[in-house]
């Protein structure tokens, strides 16, 4: 690993023009990683010109601005794509068209696409990643960097409730709170602040959600639904962690009509059965108890359904 943080270092000292890019439909981890890195990077060298881009999400926006992308930073340029296993869900740019790629993530490994690929999927989250960067060079952590990076540990953790959150994990945030001394415990609410119109679309997936004999629950919104409760198609995603620790519930998906780019979301989670396989084999991936999906046909739902509901079945036949 020494080798691989000094490399990294090295290319980033090397180039002038720095783009930092994430998966599409970002959230707090993806945002927080490439927002604060690039002000690491324009701390450490201010004569940088270095850009954090990719399609806004409204909801996170107290994380900070991003930079508008233009066709000539692609002219010999550094590309850093974080959070991202699969060319194909960078959000916004080209990677090939790049000089140089670095990849830091923490999903297992789907495409190799770059230059330099640190993949650590036994890491929490990309923040903790870019922590640990940090924390083994001279790159220079600023408060405000730390407040992202905190954020987004929190985030794709579940407040340090997921598995693969570790000794590492724990290490690297003391450390982080100790050298920036952030004040951790107000940054909460605004992760966590709700409008009422959610708190209300949560009980409606709670009162009509599907769950089989196997432990397989989901639920499919309309757009009618998401037009009744005044939400938007990703906002089911973003609270499928809220629905943990249900008894009767192994695996559970929600999946939501996405009609401005005519598909549908899906999030799927789970406390047990391995479910990243058949998310990979629907188009999607993610992690081995936390995936996402981006389907084209309501009868592939179906079918996704039915594969996790065996998956689930499989899981209990072992466990009986």
């Amino acid at each position: 690993m020494p080798n691989l943080y000094k490399e990294i270092y090295k290319t980033i000292k090397k180039y002038d023009t720095i783009v930092i890019a994430r998966h599409v439909g970002a959230d707090p981890d993806a945002l927080a990683s490439e927002i604060a890195l690039r002000d690491i990077i324009i701390n450490t060298f201010p004569n940088k010109k270095v850009y954090a881009v990719g399609y806004p999400a409204s909801k996170f926006k107290f994380l900070g601005i991003l930079d508008k992308f233009s066709e000539e930073l692609y002219n010999n340029s550094l590309l850093i794509v974080l959070d991202t296993p699969d060319l194909k869900r960078i959000d916004n740019v080209e990677a090939n068209k790049f000089k140089y790629v670095i990849k830091i993530d923490h999903h297992p490994i789907v495409d190799k696409y770059a230059n330099i690929e640190w993949i650590d999927s036994k890491a929490s989250s990309t923040c903790q990643m870019i922590i640990e960067l940090v924390f083994n060079t001279k790159l220079k952590m600023t408060k405000e960097a730390a407040e992202k990076l905190y954020v987004g540990v929190v985030s794709d953790t579940n407040r340090f409730m997921f598995s693969y959150t570790s000794f590492k994990t724990f290490d690297l945030i003391s450390k982080l709170i100790k050298k920036t001394n952030i004040d951790f415990t107000s940054l909460y609410e605004a992760l966590y602040l709700r409008q009422i119109k959610e708190v209300r679309f949560e009980g409606y997936i709670a009162n009509n959600l599907k769950i089989s004999d196997n432990g397989m629950a989901y639920i499919v919104i309309d757009e009618d639904v998401l037009n009744k409760y005044e939400v938007d198609s990703a906002t089911a995603g973003k609270m499928i962690n809220n629905f943990n620790y249900i008894e009767e519930v192994l695996v559970w998906a929600f999946f939501s009509v996405d009609k401005a780019n005519d598909v549908i979301r899906g999030s799927i989670r789970s406390r047990g059965p391995i479910i990243n396989e058949v998310a990979s084999s629907f188009g999607g991936g993610g992690h081995i108890y936390a995936s996402g999906v981006r389907i084209k046909d309501i009868s592939d739902v179906d079918a996704l359904v039915t594969a996790l509901d065996n998956v689930c079945k499989e899981y209990k036949d072992m466990h009986d």
